[in-house]
């Protein structure tokens, strides 16, 4: 591990300690509420508190010039200072709708100096509270020491692991070959994993309370400012992983201009690692398209069978996932409650910047294309997945 500086781990233990304790005493304050969406006018002596204390150690870091050695220390530094930029926004210290730039200048000098070293995005991005998020003494980053919040971070960060845990089992089918007899040990790597994803969306979809999520937890991944620039939230989806999936199995195809497009828009937000992972995927046939292409000489193989076989398992799983995101999560925990509020309440709602109807339609083309569902309006890979299915039977 390497070694922080001494400005950048005082940073780190604000953040894990001060800094959640005045973000829970917030949130608290805000849901005893009549109006539980109701920011401005709560509070306001803890929010002064949280600002400057916060600007005490981002300008320490400023001024110090780096960040410590290595890039463990710099993206800690840029989770620290979008942490806090992001609980300014939920605070209403700051908001994108009516500023043309950051009032908090030194943050955005940090963020961008880190972001740009590190070749992401300058902001906190979901590795800085999956993937990449350090234990300390068994406590990790959080924005509020809130139950629902550590649920919704631990059981987001196991379902990141086991679709990275599937991603890598099917990449190794591309160097085994599908053809392969030993391809049958990935192929149930990659399915065990996606059932460890269903159990997880499972657990959320159960024990996550929605009215905690909703106005306790998700304003903390709105979008901010840094400096001038509009930067959307983090979104849970921004790993390679789960696009590595998507084009390995074929169910989408980075030639398409609206995937190609969500790929774009994702790079900035993943770890550098990860952004090459995904470069490389780009480069590979599916799997989809070698099976179709052995499939007129081969299909009465016992080999073709089996490995067929298994990757329409994979298929079917993998479009599970997506259907539970979509049509339970989704639904359950931000389209239900977003329609119980008034109009000007619903401006900034997702995190990922448009407004809502636009992201759910945008959501539900995803989920469709990874379910490989029969649409005329957009290309999806149901009939090709029909005649492998056919092939096999």
């Amino acid at each position: 591990m390497t070694q922080l500086s001494r400005k950048a781990a005082d940073f780190d233990h604000w953040i894990r300690t001060s800094f959640v304790q005045m973000n829970t005493e917030l949130e608290e304050l805000y849901f005893a509420q009549e109006d539980r969406a109701r920011v401005v006018g709560t509070g306001e002596a803890i929010k002064a508190r949280l600002r400057d204390e916060g600007r005490v150690h981002v300008t320490a870091l400023l001024a110090e010039g780096n960040t410590g050695d290595g890039f463990e220390s710099a993206f800690g530094v840029l989770g620290s200072v979008g942490m806090y930029l992001g609980a300014l926004r939920r605070h209403e210290l700051t908001n994108p709708a009516r500023e043309e730039r950051s009032p908090f200048p030194e943050a955005s000098s940090l963020a961008f100096h880190v972001g740009a070293s590190l070749g992401m995005a300058p902001r906190f991005a979901t590795a800085h509270l999956a993937t990449h998020n350090r234990a300390v003494a068994g406590l990790r980053k959080s924005f509020t020491s809130l139950p629902d919040e550590f649920l919704f971070i631990d059981e987001n960060t196991r379902g990141i692991l086991a679709l990275q845990a599937a991603a890598d089992a099917l990449t190794r089918i591309v160097h085994l070959g599908v053809s392969s007899p030993v391809a049958d040990l990935p192929f149930a790597a990659a399915s065990q994993a996606l059932r460890a994803v269903i159990a997880t969306n499972e657990r959320l979809y159960q024990r996550l309370d929605l009215q905690r999520f909703f106005y306790c937890v998700r304003p903390y991944y709105k979008p901010y400012r840094v400096g001038r620039q509009e930067y959307r939230g983090a979104n849970a989806g921004d790993f390679s992983g789960i696009n590595e999936i998507d084009l390995l199995l074929g169910l989408c195809r980075a030639n398409d201009a609206y995937y190609a497009g969500l790929l774009v828009d994702k790079m900035l937000f993943m770890l550098p690692a990860d952004q090459a992972r995904l470069r490389e995927c780009m480069t590979y046939r599916s799997l989809l398209d070698e099976l179709l292409a052995l499939a007129p000489a081969h299909a009465r193989a016992p080999w073709f069978r089996a490995n067929a076989t298994a990757f329409l398992e994979v298929v079917q799983l993998f479009g599970e996932t997506a259907r539970q995101h979509h049509d339970q999560l989704v639904k359950r925990f931000i389209e239900q409650p977003a329609a119980q509020l008034p109009p000007e309440n619903l401006q900034g709602i997702t995190a990922s910047g448009p407004p809502l109807p636009v992201l759910l339609r945008s959501l539900e083309l995803l989920r469709d294309m990874r379910l490989a569902a029969e649409r005329t309006d957009v290309a999806t890979r149901h009939a090709d997945l029909a005649r492998l299915r056919a092939a096999v039977q």
